[in-house]
């Protein structure tokens, strides 16, 4: 695959005299690179800003651990050329389709199964340059780990959504492929899952990921877990046997099946993000939302009322993130579950129908929605950018 290396001297004009435009005209902008995660947020009115106008990697040392790209760059593209190395991104960044981009990456901030054992996007971001609501092109952190002084504007970006700037370019720190790796899959009901995932982290083990699923719109579909290991050869043969004999069993999967499947979770490919009501004639399952209750990884197993107890779920990240499919409609209900043991949920993907203005996030307390105005208005002083994604 061709990577594209672009010129690290260049300036992203058009970018900002399309911002510095819309400022003067006080003109809303919808950000969109691959426009992969449109889903994600509400919509957004606005004239449709480009990114993939920007885009190449400007900046590789494989010896040091970094990589720099333009916000435009697809996904693969630098995942490709870090893979030419023996390096990756260990987060697992969603896709969600071919066409993703590094600004849409950092903007959304997903992580994907690996998040919970090596960290999220946000601990890989190094540095930023960011056009402002002002039409200014700013260069936040750098493309060393310890970079920061004062306030951390870099990682401020992760997450927010395209809400407080347009990011241009993104400094990121790779790790080296991991030299051993190995997929389990046992057959337990959640509450066992979930115990011995508990045991499991409060051991030296290199546990890199889990996945807990029960898919109730198949009949007699099976309860599984899986879960992955990673790192030095010895280190991985003597988890695989410890954990095996823990569990009283376990069947270990072939590494490329394995890993078609863990990018299939990433991407939400799997059967469960397919369930058999949403390609029902029944009209009634337009209604049907993906759920994402973050909370706890130390969590139980969740007391959901009546009918959602018997909800397909699945769980990743150790017990921290668990997805559930439900109408709009139970959103106080699922709420207060993940409330109850101290998370929140999100209404990550609407049904067909849409989701009757229910909100796609917990409300802030009143503390943090000061804070989240102050640095809107820091940054986007004029209220161009994406206006209502994350309300």
């Amino acid at each position: 695959m061709a990577v594209m290396i672009a010129s690290s001297t260049d300036r992203p004009e058009p970018l900002i005299d399309q911002v510095r435009a819309a400022a003067a005209s006080r003109s809303p902008l919808r950000i969109v690179g691959g426009n992969s995660k449109s889903f994600y947020g509400q919509a957004t009115p606005g004239q449709v800003l480009d990114t993939r106008l920007w885009r190449g990697i400007t900046s590789y040392e494989p010896s040091e651990l970094v990589v720099t790209a333009r916000a435009g760059t697809p996904l693969v593209e630098l995942e490709a050329l870090l893979a030419t190395q023996g390096q990756y991104l260990p987060f697992d960044p969603p896709h969600y389709g071919p066409d993703s981009t590094v600004g849409g990456m950092v903007a959304a901030g997903l992580s994907g199964p690996a998040r919970a054992s090596v960290g999220s996007v946000r601990d890989f971001v190094l540095g930023v340059q960011l056009i402002n609501g002002s039409g200014e092109w700013l260069t936040f952190g750098g493309q060393v780990i310890k970079n920061v002084a004062g306030y951390d504007v870099s990682r401020l970006m992760v997450g927010s959504m395209g809400t407080l700037g347009v990011v241009t370019d993104v400094s990121l720190k790779v790790l080296p492929l991991p030299l051993a790796e190995a997929t389990l899959v046992f057959s337990l009901p959640q509450h066992e899952a979930l115990e011995q995932l508990h045991r499991w982290g409060a051991q030296p083990l290199p546990l890199n990921a889990s996945c807990w699923v029960r898919d109730a719109s198949q009949p007699d579909a099976p309860e599984l877990l899986f879960v992955r290991l990673r790192g030095a050869r010895a280190a991985v043969q003597w988890a695989v046997d410890r954990i095996c004999r823990e569990a009283g069993g376990g069947q270990r999967i072939d590494n490329a099946q394995a890993g078609a499947d863990w990018a299939a979770c990433a991407d939400q490919r799997l059967p469960f993000f397919r369930p058999a009501q949403l390609e029902s004639a029944d009209q009634t399952d337009r209604s049907l939302c993906l759920w994402r209750l973050s909370v706890p990884a130390t969590a139980p197993v969740l007391h959901l009322p009546g009918p959602l107890a018997a909800a397909p779920q699945m769980i990743e990240w150790h017990g921290a993130q668990r997805w559930l499919w439900a109408s709009f409609s139970a959103a106080a209900e699922l709420r207060a579950a993940a409330a109850a043991v101290g998370g929140h949920a999100c209404l990550f993907r609407a049904g067909a129908d849409g989701a009757a203005d229910v909100p796609r996030w917990d409300r802030q307390s009143p503390t943090l929605a000061a804070i989240e105005q102050r640095l809107r208005a820091c940054f986007d002083p004029f209220s161009i950018f994406n206006p209502g994604r994350m309300i």
